[in-house]
């Protein structure tokens, strides 16, 4: 018999800490986030096409004075509010997310060559679509809350009963059609990104999913269970 698929909870930030495991689960996260930041920084450097949601920043960017990182922000706000029809509770890898992957891109990008060579752009397009599938799915599977992007896909593939692969194949696809025509910048990175994040992260996923197990509460009483 097949062991029992582990599924993802959506539940809140103290759920989430009282779900054990934290020994692996948090060492999950951060290790998560930090690739996941630092997959974005490959495809940055490879210079071959923005991720998909960088599309639809840049084309907003060229239509408000604001600076990225302003549009990257309010966006977040933006997809967030999208989570209250979908019920979908925010947790702490939600504000992490938020937090740290401008950093770890920012870091990685200190000390990651921006190569010449077709060649190598292409190795370096194609390991940071690949990184950045194992690094969502292991934040995602840490069972902390997803980021603000990552949980409109979870959210509409928990109330629809689609797969994620096809979700976040959708998702990625409406943002780009989306960004394009506002000005934002595509390439075959970008469409490799779209085609190919769904089936990565729904393959990894239930590797790298932590089934949460929760304290059982104390007993109140003294007196033996029936027979």
């Amino acid at each position: 018999m097949r062991a029992p698929k582990r599924q993802l909870a959506n539940v809140g930030p103290i759920a989430q800490l009282r779900g054990g495991r934290l020994w692996r689960r948090i060492p999950q996260l951060i290790v998560g986030l930090y690739l996941f930041g630092a997959s974005m920084a490959m495809m940055v450097n490879a210079g071959l096409g923005m991720m998909p949601w960088d599309v639809l920043n840049a084309g907003v960017l060229r239509h408000v004075p604001v600076t990225f990182g302003t549009v990257v922000t309010v966006l977040s706000f933006v997809v967030l509010l999208i989570w209250i029809p979908l019920r979908q509770q925010p947790g702490i890898g939600t504000v992490l997310n938020a937090l740290l992957i401008g950093p770890f891109l920012d870091l990685t990008r200190l000390f990651l060559p921006a190569p010449e060579h077709l060649g190598w752009q292409i190795v370096l397009m194609v390991g940071g679509i690949v990184l950045n599938g194992l690094a969502s799915a292991m934040y995602i599977g840490s069972q902390f809350g997803p980021g603000p992007r990552d949980g409109l896909m979870t959210g509409i593939a928990r109330v629809t009963g689609w797969s994620i692969r096809l979700v976040r194949t959708l998702i990625e696809v409406t943002v780009v059609g989306i960004g394009w025509p506002l000005g934002g910048v595509v390439g075959v990175g970008t469409v490799l990104y779209a085609l190919g994040i769904g089936p990565i992260t729904q393959a990894l996923l239930p590797t790298f999913t932590v089934e949460l197990r929760p304290r059982s509460k104390p007993s109140t009483t003294d007196e033996p269970a029936d027979d």
